[in-house]
């Protein structure tokens, strides 16, 4: 794509976007099918996707949603890309990489969920690692497409360690927390609740572990969001700014029945432990979706500077070819009018 293109995209998406009618939603035409990958197994704070479903709002707006599992938040980011997917619900750092290295391929934000960065690398409270300089000499673990591990050299840049003499090493997710409680890592990565909850699945008690968190460290990144492809964007506005709407409500609706909205998720699931995973939902309420931004331009939306910021973080510490601009990465022109927009999360 050549930077007039590039620039063009913004301005060819708002024309667009204006072109359909701000109430405008089809359920009386026939229903556009929509297959969105979440960013992992089916958990508690996936509830807001569930909950819109059942409660007919994708129906309303004309659509007909499949919701996947993921495999982790950066691994949804090239399954929208390369088609598998129109939809995903995945880390924005992860298209960013994308963005600079293959700007033609890249989705785009629609609806920026988490707005803290939840990223860490989690070791043994006992273990001598206290900070990023003291992972030279040990050995760290994560799935592939772990977004934590991903950020890795990015966090090394920094922190200012030298990420060569960390040993890396990967591992199913399913392993993670088995494997750092029995030793055979001295770290994992991951992001907090994920970690935290799903030890607390396997009887470890959340005083066993402790946390190097990337945010401590200058990583001041948003994290998860609703990506959609750029094909998708041009060809069907309606259907992905009805779609933003329909989870937009089923956030809203959370918010107010927490209890509802894991019992949603336990519909598709019901091996889950309800009581751990309606604290892992609470958990991620706070520490990962109820940045203080979110009562001035609202849940879903970003601080376009900081987001800048981020991008810039991203492109300096991994050497990537290219800056792509806050534009490519995020859209607002989805998103409901910003009243309606959550701006309080408890």
């Amino acid at each position: 794509m050549t930077f007039s293109a590039r620039c063009m995209f913004p301005a060819l998406l708002g024309a667009l976007v204006l072109a359909v009618p701000l109430g405008l939603a089809t359920p009386a035409s026939a229903q556009t099918k929509l297959k969105l990958v979440l960013n992992w197994k089916y958990q508690g704070p996936q509830g807001m996707f569930f909950l819109a479903e059942d409660r007919g709002y994708y129906k309303a707006e004309g659509l007909e949603v499949t919701l996947d599992q993921g495999n982790g938040s950066g691994a949804a980011v090239p399954l929208v890309a390369n088609g598998t997917y129109d939809v995903g619900f995945g880390d924005i750092n992860a298209l960013i990489e994308l963005a600079a290295k293959k700007p033609e391929d890249a989705p785009i934000a629609v609806y920026v969920m988490f707005n803290q960065p939840p990223f860490t690398v989690a070791v043994k409270a006992e273990s001598a690692i206290k900070s990023p300089k003291d992972f030279e000499g040990k050995t760290l673990g994560g799935a592939a497409n772990d977004a934590a591990l991903k950020l890795f050299p990015a966090l090394c840049k920094l922190a200012k360690i030298d990420c060569s003499k960390v040993n890396l090493t990967n591992m199913q997710p399913n392993l993670r927390e088995q494997m750092l409680m029995q030793g055979q890592v001295d770290g994992v990565f991951g992001y907090v609740n994920t970690i935290r909850f799903s030890a607390k699945l396997m009887g470890v008690e959340d005083k066993q572990l402790r946390y190097i968190n990337y945010g401590d460290y200058g990583m001041d990144l948003y994290s998860n969001a609703v990506i959609v492809s750029k094909k998708l964007a041009k060809e069907k506005p309606e259907a992905v700014r009805g779609l933003v709407r329909a989870v937009n409500r089923g956030i809203v609706d959370s918010l107010k029945d927490l209890d509802a909205s894991v019992a949603a998720v336990a519909k598709r699931e019901p091996l889950i432990k309800v009581g751990v995973e309606r604290e892992r939902f609470e958990a991620t309420l706070k520490d990962e979706m109820n940045h203080p931004e979110i009562a001035r331009i609202g849940l879903g939306n970003v601080d376009t500077a900081r987001l800048k910021k981020s991008i810039d973080i991203l492109v300096d510490a991994n050497a990537l070819p290219r800056t792509p601009s806050v534009d490519e990465i995020f859209t607002p022109a989805f998103l409901p009018p910003t009243d309606d927009l959550p701006k309080k999360l408890f």
